[in-house]
Parts: structure tokens; C-alpha cells; sequence
């Protein structure tokens, strides 16, 4: 079974979000998912415990770099 998530990634209070988005999609790069850049999210496709991952693991990294951020998750029905 394959998890769908799609992600977005919005650094608030900050001069050049550009930056720390390309930082984030090279953190999600590390892990072994399927990942489509879009113009305004990206989704991660792959097993569940891995997708459950990293989006815990983006969250704590983002917290503790960010002073501000908001990171809209949407979860897809898994594929078969």
C-alpha cells in the first residue's frame, strides 16, 4: 500500500521563501518516496511509515529553523 500526501510549505516572516522551500525539498529528497514538485505544493508518494516520517521529521526541523511557518498536509486514499 502506497500513502499520498501532498504538502505545502508556506515560511511566513520571511524575505526570501524561495530559499528555505528548495531546503525542504532537498530534506525530502533523503527519504525513499516518489516526490512531483507542483507550482504550489508537492506531493510524496510512498509506503505509509515513510511518508508518516518525514512529515514529522520536515515539522521538527521546520520548527526549530523557522520562527514562523504554516505546513497544510492533505492525505490522499492510499493506493493498492
Amino acid at each position: 500500500m502506497k500513502t499520498i500526501a501532498q504538502l505545502t510549505f508556506i515560511p511566513l516572516a520571511i524575505h526570501n521563501p524561495t530559499e528555505k522551500v528548495r531546503e525542504l525539498l532537498e530534506h525530502i529528497a533523503q527519504y525513499d518516496l516518489k516526490i512531483e514538485v507542483g507550482y504550489l505544493s508537492t506531493t510524496v508518494i510512498g509506503d505509509t511509515d515513510t511518508v508518516f516520517n518525514a512529515i514529522r521529521d520536515i515539522y521538527n526541523s521546520m520548527a526549530l529553523e523557522q520562527e514562523r511557518f504554516r505546513l497544510h498536509v492533505e492525505l490522499l486514499s492510499p493506493e493498492k
